[in-house]
């Protein structure tokens, strides 16, 4: 057990100081590590294997709560452990049926004791499978490739959004969107509008991309986003999370020019992974902000006002869901009302928190 907690440390070190950075990195590393503790730890029924993974996920969210991601994969793993549970203690069932029915009934049965043997046999006493354990790990495998695959299943519906002499405009550098982009443009000739994002100017870096990929780009100040928004057929965004009423956690910048898209009556499409959907409400929205260094908006040299002023440099938005018109999803495109649905299917009301 040592061993897994050192496993265990060693990345809630790098979440805590921001070594591991990006849904797509955390994700999958959380989900290497939630593999080797599942298959290597000894436990035999339900709650002692949720309790476990419970444990290390808590740990893993509090190092970091901004990387939603981290708690999003623990929860799917989570739900795949309760189902393959409810599936064994229901294959065990309905054996223990089919042997009651084959026994000969005694004059000494009651009504009572006829429902009563009926009735589901607690989790201690179920004789599980010799091969739950493979099943919980082939399960959580299956997330994991769901997650290497996860761009060529959001890319591969870019010709049905796409069309032909099309402005599109975009912010910040994400690589759902980029990967988005490229593959649309195998089949389709369109324009694309970055804004810089400032003060990262990652969109600098995706415009670089973009035009390799031989995309016409043109690199956009933030400031100019609303003055030629009405030349936009399309607003195609990438995000760091999405939340359970269908708002988003973005790249700064993004609230604004989603705001303009619905000012002028614009689409705005949202390109994600699903495992970037959390069940967690915006009670409070900057509890999912970061704040960095703000001297890249107001640098030391400016000695004389930084002592009469406060400056905070946030990394994120979040935009409310009435901005977003349709989220391309991995499994295919979905309305922000439709996200519900999505997260009753892969997770369990019982871990929406880590509390043991």
């Amino acid at each position: 057990m040592s061993k897994h907690n050192e496993l265990v440390d060693d990345l809630v070190a790098k979440l805590k100081r921001r070594q591991l950075v990006g849904s797509s990195t955390v994700a999958q590393a959380t989900l290497k590590l939630l593999i080797v503790v599942i298959s290597k730890n000894n436990w035999t029924t339900c709650n002692q294997l949720v309790t476990l993974v419970k444990s290390v996920g808590k740990r893993l969210v509090e190092a970091n709560p901004t990387e939603l991601a981290v708690g999003n994969i623990v929860r799917r793993v989570l739900h795949v452990i309760r189902e393959e549970f409810r599936e064994a203690e229901s294959t065990a069932f309905q054996k223990n049926q089919s042997e009651f029915h084959s026994a000969p009934l005694t004059t000494s049965s009651s009504m009572y004791n006829l429902l009563g043997e009926t009735g589901s046999a607690p989790n201690e006493n179920v004789q599980y499978p010799s091969s739950l354990r493979s099943n919980i790990i082939q399960e959580i495998r299956e997330i994991k490739d769901e997650l290497e695959n996860i761009y060529d299943n959001i890319k591969n519906q870019a010709s049905l959004q796409i069309h032909s002499n099309e402005i599109i405009m975009t912010i910040g550098r994400s690589k759902t969107v980029e990967e988005f982009l490229k593959m649309a443009a195998v089949r389709r000739k369109f324009q694309v509008l970055v804004a810089e994002s400032a003060p990262s100017y990652s969109g600098q870096e995706m415009a670089l991309e973009l035009s390799k990929a031989g995309i016409e780009t043109t690199v956009i100040p933030d400031s100019a986003v609303f003055a030629v928004m009405s030349r936009v057929n399309k607003v195609i965004l990438g995000t760091h999370a999405v939340l359970a009423n269908g708002g988003l956690v973005a790249i700064s910048g993004t609230h604004m020019m989603a705001a303009a898209a619905k000012h002028h009556s614009i689409p705005v499409v949202v390109c994600t992974g699903l495992y970037k959907l959390s069940p967690l409400y915006p009670y409070d929205e900057d509890s999912f902000n970061v704040t960095f260094n703000p001297d890249s908006v107001l640098g030391f040299e400016e000695g004389d006002l930084i002592g009469k002023v406060t400056v905070t440099n946030p990394y994120y938005d979040y935009v409310s869901p009435e901005f977003v018109n349709l989220f391309i999803t991995n499994q295919g495109g979905h309305p922000p009302s439709y996200l519900y649905r999505l997260i009753v299917e892969n997770y369990d009301p019982n871990d929406h928190t880590f509390d043991l």
